[in-house]
């Protein structure tokens, strides 16, 4: 397959208004564009990697592409998908989101084909003047028909002016940088189009939008930083090589488009449990190296297909000799409360030593060696007395 199409093609949802015309465009000159990630948090999913990993490929092609950091746009807060407003964030809140998203994403971004831009730089400077501008080229009605706000009106809930103007400060995004090109996912497909159209009457310049699709996480869902279905970036290569284990069989296929560059054909040729190997090793295998990727193999394979314990376990020191079962859980560390920690139990999801625990209140003797408790499928924590 030409390179071009190819990049066109796999892991793209949809290119406007042609993939012919940007494919015409790319083979003429060499493109400007650009990807842009709001600073909402401090942690990037692989769900993330699927805009971050066609970014590159523009950029391995030479074509001039941005990685854009939403510096001004984070103010405002995108509204897509969202049934309510964002809570604002503080300056250092996004300081603080932004420290760790360059080594987050390393193995993704060759930052020596790959700019960064921060668009606070153009937005914290808009006078009054020049907002007016922007907003008289984008008609009300056309921003209030978004499907979330009329969700919300028909609830009489309430839109805030600000969330109205969110599309108009990213379109301008690609006036301020004056790209042909636009990639992001399919929840922003309407915020990007609003920047092909300023693109077109501000600059008289044409902008083709690309999204990618989205994924969904361990549990079949869609994945959002909100659920515990994520797949972070930055996951020990077990936990992640795990998590890629736990995805349902139909998943198999969409991962290993979205998120390697391995072969359908071949892989398709595999079981399911042989793909999902093949494809948890080289997720691990990108985010961390071979070595890591064997480890968690074989690990992976001694604890759940063997069903032994892994070497190397979390240790958590507690002050008693002996705990309730549900105040144990919760000691580990590894539930977010002390009802899931009692949902857990009530499911047997529970093992302390390798057996299987199902009464809350049950007094846990830890001796001088801890005891191993195994919560869910694949977290298995040690805990000691002091």
């Amino acid at each position: 397959m030409d390179k071009i199409e190819e990049v066109l093609t796999r892991g793209v949802a949809e290119i406007l208004p042609s993939k012919d015309r940007l494919a015409k465009l790319m083979k003429k000159r060499k493109i400007k564009l650009y990807l842009g990630i709001d600073p909402t948090g401090s942690k990037l999913h692989i769900g993330h990697s699927i805009a971050l990993r066609k970014l590159q490929q523009f950029a391995d092609l030479g074509h001039e592409a941005i990685l854009l950091f939403g510096t001004g746009t984070v103010l405002a807060g995108d509204p897509s998908q969202r049934e309510e407003a964002r809570k604002k964030i503080a300056a250092e809140a996004i300081e603080h989101n932004i420290a760790t998203w360059k080594s987050q994403v390393k193995n993704i971004i060759d930052f020596n084909k790959v700019s960064v831009m921060y668009n606070g730089a153009w937005l914290l400077k808009l006078t009054l003047r020049d907002i007016i501008e922007i907003a008289s080229h984008i008609s009300a009605l056309q921003l209030m028909k978004r499907d979330m706000f009329q969700r919300r009106i028909e609830r009489g809930d309430t839109i805030l002016t600000h969330e109205i103007l969110y599309p108009l400060l990213q379109g301008y995004d690609s006036v301020a940088m004056n790209v042909d090109l636009e990639i992001g996912g399919t929840d922003q497909t309407f915020n990007m189009l609003i920047g092909r159209e300023l693109q077109e009457k501000m600059n008289r310049k044409e902008k083709f939008v690309l999204s990618v699709p989205m994924i969904n996480g361990t549990d079949g869902k869609p994945m959002s930083k909100t659920s515990a279905n994520c797949i972070w970036l930055n996951d020990p290569p077990e936990d992640m090589y795990g998590k890629i284990m736990s995805i349902p069989d139909n998943q198999i296929k969409e991962y290993t488009t979205l998120l390697t560059n391995l072969s359908l054909m071949e892989i398709e040729k595999l079981g399911p449990l042989s793909a999902k190997k093949w494809l948890a090793r080289e997720i691990v295998r990108i985010y961390h190296n071979e070595k890591e990727a064997q480890k968690a193999q074989e690990s992976f394979e001694k604890t759940f297909q063997k069903r032994g314990v892994p070497e190397s376990l979390k240790t958590v020191k507690v002050k008693e000799n002996s705990l309730a079962l549900l105040d144990l859980v919760f000691a580990t560390g590894e539930v977010a409360s002390r009802s899931e920690a009692k949902r857990l139990v009530a499911q047997n999801a529970i093992e302390i030593d390798s057996k299987v625990f199902s009464d809350p209140t049950q007094e846990v003797q830890l001796n001088k060696v801890g005891v191993t408790v195994k919560i869910g499928k694949r977290k298995f924590v040690k805990v000691v007395p002091k």
